[in-house]
Order: C-alpha cells, then sequence, then structure tokens
C-alpha cells in the first residue's frame, strides 16, 4: 500500500515559492493558516520532502494552487507493476482482476441494493430494476415553434405520452456500449441513479466491461469533502475511497493510465451552486487527464448548462407500458413479498385499471419511477387507486416539490427572493391557470418569467427594482426546473409542465380559492380539456355545493338561450311522463334524449349515462320502454331502406313490426301495427316486384308509420336536427355527463343539493 504522504516535484516547489512570494507571510504565518503547530511541515514542503497528504493539500489550498500540479508524479512502468505486497511483477490485466477482487464486496454492497420511498428495508437491485431506454436527442436542446410542438402534442387530452417510436430509443446499457464518455440526464425520479447502479453491478459481475475496475463515486458526497479538505481532487478522492480495500495509489495511477476503469459519478445536481463551479472544474481535470477511461456522470436535465469534452449526452426516456407493467410485477413479487402467481395477477389488474379511460393521468404518472413506485404502494394497499384523487396527485407533487430531496438527503439552495413552499406553490398554480386559460400547452420561457415577476412584485418582501426583478424571474424558472421538474423546457425557449395531471390539479387548486375565478370557471364548461379540472375541483371544495349550482345554472342557460334545445327537452319531460315505471326519472329522460336522436349520430341509443343512474336499465326494461325503444328501432329500419336493398331487409322489417309480446295490454296499437305490416308485399312476389312497391309506397308506409308512434306513443318526431343543432345537443348531454360526474365525485356536498340535481338532471330549472 503507498504512504499516506506527498513531495513537491522541482517545478512545483518552484511554482509554490512563486506564489508563497506574493502573499508577503512568513513561514509562521502559513504554518498558523493551514493550522499546524509549528512551521517544519512548511519548510519540508518548500525543500521537497515528504508530508502528509492532506497537510500538502491544505498548503496548496491556501496558496491557491493545484495539488496535482505541485506534487511529484509517481514512478510507474504502464506495462507491468510490482505488487509489493508479494513481489511479484503483475500485468495491467492481472492488476485489474485482483483489484476488481479486493473491491467486488464493496461495490455489491454500495451499488446492489436500493432504498425506495417509504419501503423500509432495501431492495436488491437485480430483484426490480428494468432495463432503461435512452433518447440521443436531448427535448430540450431541439429548435422548434410553439407551433412544431403543438402539432406533436396534437392529441392534447391523450394524458399518456408513451407512443415515441422505438426507433427513437435506444436500451440504456447498448448506449453505454457505444461511447466510453456519457453525461446522462434526466427529469427528478427518471432512474438516473438506479441506471448507474445497475451499470456498476454487470460491471461487477463480470456482464458487462469484465476487464474494468468499476468506481460509483456520488459527487453530493465529493462535495461535501471539498468542504472539509479544501483542494481535495477528484483522483485524491478516487484513492481516499479505495484506500481501505488494499488498493494502493500507484495501484489506481496505473488502472487509470492504461484506461481500464469504470467511472461512474452520480447526481452532479445534487452538488450545491457553492462547489458546483469547484467540482465541475475538477471532473474536467480528471476527465482531460484520464480520458482512456470509460467515464459517466449522471445529472437532471435542467442543473447546468456547462458541457464536458468529448461527452455524449443523451437523456433518460420515459417508461413505456410494457416496462412499467414488468416494474410493476417485480414490485408486488419483491418489496410486497407476493408469491409469483398472485404478484402476476395484481400487476395485471394494475394494468388493466391504469389503462381505463378515466386512470390516463394515472398511466402518465407511472412512467417515471418515483411516482411508479409511489402507485404501486396505493395499489398493494388497497388494490385499487383511491376514489378521491385529487390526494392522490397532491401526494405525488409533494414527491416532486418536497420528499424526494429529503429522502436522498439534499438540501437545495433558496433564490434571493426566497420563495416558501407555500408560495412556491401559489406561483405553480398560477402559471398553470393563466397558461391553461390562453389555450397553449407550451410557453415561451420570456412569457413564463412575466408571470413569475408579476406574482413576486406583490409578495410582503417585494422586489421593484425592474432588473432584479429580471434576475430573480429568470433564478425561481430555474429552480423550479431544476430542483423540481414540474416546468420543463420542451424545446429551447418553450416550456410547460411535466404533467398534465400537475398542471390541472395546481389550476384546480387556483379556482377554488378564487370567488371570481370559480364564477368565470363555469364559461368552459363546453370544452373538454376543462373537464378533469371541474372533478378535481368537486373534490377540493369543502362542500362543493357553489360549483355544482353554478355548473347547474350554466346547463340550464344553454337550453333557455336555445328554442329547439329547449323544445326538445320539453317533449322529453312530457314524455317521460307518461311512462308507468319505477325507474329514477332522470335515467327515464336520460333513455329518450338518445333514442330520439338521428340513427348515424354518435349518441344515438347510447344508454350509459341512464344506466349509470339507474341500474335496472341494464336488465329487462319496463314494458313502456322496451316498446318505445322496439318502435323507434323498427323506424329506424324502415329509414335504413333504399328501393335496392328492400328484399334483402324485408325479413328485418318484418320482425322489428312483431311487437306481440308487448302490446298484450294495448290490443288497438297491436292491430295498428298489424294493418302496416299487412300492407307491405310478400316476398314471393319476387324482387322486381318489391323493388316497384317499396318505390312508389315506402316513403308513404313511413311517414303511416311515424304518425302512428307520434299519435300513441308520442315518440317518432322527425325533430330535422341540422349539424350545428346536433353539437348543441351533444354540448348539453356532455354538460350534464359532467355534472353527474361531478356530483358523483364530491366529497362534501349537502344532501338536499345531492338529491335536487340528480332529480333535475335533463330539466330546465327556473
Amino acid at each position: 500500500m503507498a504512504k499516506r504522504s506527498l513531495q513537491a516535484s522541482a517545478e512545483g516547489i518552484r511554482k509554490a515559492k512563486q506564489a508563497f512570494k506574493r502573499t508577503g507571510w512568513t513561514q509562521e504565518y502559513l504554518a498558523s493558516e493551514v493550522s499546524l503547530e509549528t512551521r517544519q511541515p512548511i519548510w519540508k514542503f518548500f525543500t521537497g520532502k515528504p508530508i502528509d497528504r492532506h497537510v500538502f493539500n491544505d498548503i496548496c489550498f491556501i496558496l491557491e494552487l493545484e495539488p496535482s500540479e505541485i506534487a511529484q508524479k509517481p514512478d510507474f512502468d504502464e506495462s507491468t507493476f510490482l505488487d509489493t505486497s508479494t513481489g511479484i511483477t503483475l500485468d495491467i490485466d492481472a492488476l485489474v482482476q485482483k483489484l476488481r477482487s479486493v473491491h467486488y464486496e464493496k461495490m455489491q454492497a454500495q451499488c446492489g441494493t436500493l432504498h425506495l420511498l417509504d419501503i423500509t428495508r432495501p431492495i436488491a437491485l437485480n430483484d426490480i430494476y428494468v432495463d432503461v431506454n435512452i433518447l440521443e436527442e436531448i427535448t430540450s436542446n431541439r429548435w422548434l415553434e410553439i407551433s412544431d410542438l403543438q402539432k406533436l402534442n396534437a392529441n392534447k387530452f391523450n394524458y399518456c405520452k408513451l407512443s415515441k417510436s422505438s426507433s427513437e430509443k435506444i436500451v440504456g446499457l447498448e448506449m453505454v456500449k457505444r461511447y466510453s464518455h456519457l453525461m446522462v440526464l434526466g427529469k427528478p425520479g427518471s432512474g438516473k441513479t438506479t441506471f448507474l447502479q445497475s451499470i456498476a453491478i454487470n460491471c461487477n459481475q463480470g456482464i458487462f466491461q469484465p476487464d474494468y475496475l468499476p468506481i460509483f463515486i456520488s459527487l453530493k458526497n465529493f462535495a461535501e469533502d471539498i468542504r472539509e479538505r479544501n483542494q481535495i481532487s477528484l483522483f485524491n478522492y478516487l484513492y481516499d475511497y479505495l484506500i481501505n480495500f488494499g488498493i494502493s495509489e500507484q495501484d489506481l495511477v496505473k488502472v487509470l493510465a492504461h484506461g481500464r476503469a469504470l467511472v461512474l459519478l452520480d447526481g452532479l445536481d445534487e452538488v450545491t451552486t457553492e462547489f458546483a463551479e469547484k467540482v465541475i472544474h475538477k471532473i474536467r481535470i480528471f476527465t482531460e487527464k484520464f480520458y482512456k477511461n470509460q467515464i459517466i456522470i449522471t445529472s437532471r436535465i435542467a442543473y447546468q448548462d456547462y458541457q464536458f469534452q468529448r461527452f455524449t449526452e443523451v437523456e433518460i426516456a420515459d417508461f413505456t407500458k410494457t416496462e412499467i407493467a414488468i416494474f410493476a410485477e417485480n414490485w408486488f413479487l419483491t418489496v410486497a413479498k407476493k408469491l409469483p402467481l398472485q404478484a402476476k395477477k395484481l400487476a395485471n389488474r394494475f394494468m388493466q385499471e391504469l389503462e381505463l379511460k378515466e386512470n390516463l393521468p394515472i398511466l402518465e404518472l407511472a412512467a417515471t419511477p418515483i411516482f411508479l413506485n409511489f402507485l404501486c404502494l396505493v395499489f398493494n394497499s388497497l388494490e385499487d387507486f383511491p376514489s378521491n384523487r385529487c390526494e392522490l396527485y397532491k401526494q405525488a407533487l409533494d414527491l416532486l416539490l418536497l420528499r424526494w430531496d429529503e429522502a436522498k438527503g439534499i438540501k437545495r439552495e433558496q433564490v434571493s427572493c426566497d420563495l416558501s413552499l407555500l408560495h412556491k406553490v401559489k406561483l405553480l398554480s398560477r402559471i398553470a391557470a393563466i397558461l391553461f386559460t390562453q389555450g397553449n400547452d407550451f410557453q415561451s420561457e420570456s412569457t413564463i418569467r412575466q408571470i413569475i415577476a408579476d406574482y413576486l412584485v406583490h409578495l410582503p418582501n417585494r422586489i421593484t427594482d425592474i432588473e432584479t426583478l429580471e434576475l430573480e424571474s429568470a433564478a425561481v424558472l430555474k429552480a423550479i426546473e431544476v430542483q423540481h421538474g414540474l416546468l420543463t423546457e420542451r424545446a429551447r425557449g418553450i416550456y410547460t409542465f411535466s404533467h398534465l395531471i400537475f398542471q390541472e390539479y395546481l389550476i384546480a387548486r387556483e379556482v377554488i380559492t378564487n370567488n371570481q375565478l370559480l364564477k368565470d370557471f363555469v364559461n368552459h364548461l363546453n370544452e373538454y380539456r376543462w373537464r378533469n379540472i371541474y372533478l378535481l375541483s368537486v373534490d377540493m371544495l369543502r362542500p362543493a355545493d357553489t360549483l355544482l349550482q353554478l355548473i347547474k345554472e350554466n346547463i340550464d342557460n344553454l337550453a333557455t338561450t336555445n328554442t329547439l334545445l329547449y323544445d326538445f327537452l320539453g317533449w322529453i319531460k312530457r314524455k317521460s311522463a307518461t311512462v308507468s315505471t319505477s325507474y329514477h326519472a332522470a335515467s327515464v329522460r336520460a333513455f329518450y334524449f338518445t333514442i330520439a336522436l338521428p340513427p348515424e349520430y354518435p349518441l344515438a341509443f347510447n344508454q350509459e349515462l341512464a344506466m349509470s343512474l339507474d341500474q335496472r336499465l341494464a336488465g329487462n326494461l319496463a314494458v313502456d320502454l322496451a316498446l318505445d325503444l322496439a318502435l323507434t328501432h323498427a323506424l329506424v329500419v324502415s329509414l335504413g331502406i333504399n328501393v335496392d336493398i328492400f328484399l334483402q331487409r324485408f325479413s328485418a322489417l318484418s320482425f322489428a313490426l312483431d311487437l306481440r309480446h308487448l302490446l298484450t295490454d294495448q290490443p288497438s296499437l297491436q292491430k295498428s301495427l298489424q294493418d302496416l305490416k299487412n300492407q307491405l308485399p310478400f316476398p314471393s312476389q319476387g324482387g322486381e316486384v318489391l323493388k316497384i312497391w317499396w318505390q312508389d309506397h315506402g316513403n308513404a308506409w313511413i311517414e303511416e308509420l311515424r304518425t302512428l308512434m307520434i299519435d300513441t306513443r308520442q315518440i317518432g318526431h322527425n325533430w330535422q336536427f341540422n349539424q350545428h343543432e346536433l353539437e348543441q345537443l351533444q354540448q348539453y348531454w356532455d354538460a350534464n355527463k359532467l355534472l353527474l360526474d361531478c356530483l358523483n365525485r364530491a366529497s362534501d356536498v349537502t344532501p338536499q343539493l345531492g338529491n335536487f340535481i340528480k332529480e333535475n338532471l335533463f330539466l330546465v330549472c327556473g
């Protein structure tokens, strides 16, 4: 093992004496600055004699010298090396294998386990790790316009952005094989550290780079050592880390000089601003000196703009659905300790729930490992996702805002305006609401900074100086992007929220805390993109009565300002009142709403909402409803017949008119239908006869059927809706469905109001 001492070279002594002369100090004064009791180590330093390594480094720091430039370089032969413990000459391959052997257990202990958030025990890395994919193009480096990004994100309401072409991604380990110097970037919680640990373990176990010495370093710890030990270099830090395993300084120098180390530097973003420049400088010196080695650095994507020479920057991609499923099964097996079959079944149910339409926001979160672990934890407890989604999203947001850094022991610097956590949330809510109201998913950096500046100027310790305000707004934006990852740069100078559900959650929070915004909120009732914000808002409100009342009033206004819609609803009210049934009144109105629409319209005969109001509609329909549905079907069949297909559709029409089982109590209507049926020609008369008959009498026959339905059942009206009117009917339907969904989601609503709303769906009140 090498001695723990250093000595200055002849050139180093010359540089040191020049630096010492410039200070004008005595050797006694320099000794006191280095906290030495005597000046003897100072004398030894300037005469080139060996002194303690740490004293050597401290003297260099006080004199503002780089120790590696002052110290005498160790002598070694790059092709062979003497193992001082045995006296046997080793070649580089034997040396690397020897060092790998003595370092193996430490590397396994350091990188072989994970500490997942809210899990009380370490988890073996190989039991849960899923291979990540890497993007060669950094998203924030793209030169795109906002309009370009909007085209790329054309489906604004598809939360799950897991559809990147596989050609854009490369499996992580393949990327490491391709490039010797990598800067791996990623958003918070994307799995950067875990990816680096997996590389270390693969190397340690001989799966990847079996002829390299793996070294894993936390840059946060390195920065803390700089604080304690001043000018320590990255090389000396690596040596101090390895010395306890019998690895000498000469061993390390030889391995590095031959380029046979796999150096993994984790968490550049975790270095405080105070030491960031020093750490980057020391990494640069190390990578330039030992450039032959394979070196990988990880950092949050927005941390810094510095680029290391010869390093290729790549970005960790979100998980795909396949990777989410693999991770979930691993999690339930390893963390939840389920039996293999149970874990597989639970993972399948987990994925089935995630892929439900109402759970797409959760699926988008699951694409990030930090949230996926959280969601597995929740699902394992409930075997479902909680009905109060607002609380789920709040906890997920807290992970980014606070808990993730706390769990890793990271203390981020505050910007000088010292935004509290509450003010950060309020500011983010303001940004979210303004951007969403403007209808833009993407916004320029200058616009975001202006919103931030407008917020900062109203703080108690407000900044009024314009130049200072500009600097502060830029610093706040950078802090939010780096520390929390809630705002992200999608292209150069263009920002958006990292997850749409967080933007929606923050908007809902902004809405419910501002009475004026709450009143304006209902103006977006017919905009689908606002739907989830309504649901989140009623989750938050205690009680939700005011918002529910505003929605109901807005829906009624839609009807009263549209004559045809108002008349249509009047018919539905009158018709529903005539039927004999125990169903919920609103479900009956919803039933007749859809069967009266043109058959080609997507909403026609859609009974989803009606059945949600009364599940009994899913079984055998009451006679009145079944009869009206059957008659409407017969009318639809007849309207769909033309001359050329009358023969083919004759049987369907005849069958549709056979309603004797529904007309036992209505002999008059049964007779009228039979008379209509008797007017039809017999199929045995041949196709040409039937064709001529339908051509001459078809329209009149259909109108006779329609008149019979109107006179006896008050159904079958030809409303003659145009396209615009159909769109208004759809808006009215969607608004009622949203109101019902909000009512069902509201965690606090007075029973009287809840009953009133349900009883008056598809009715105009007041």
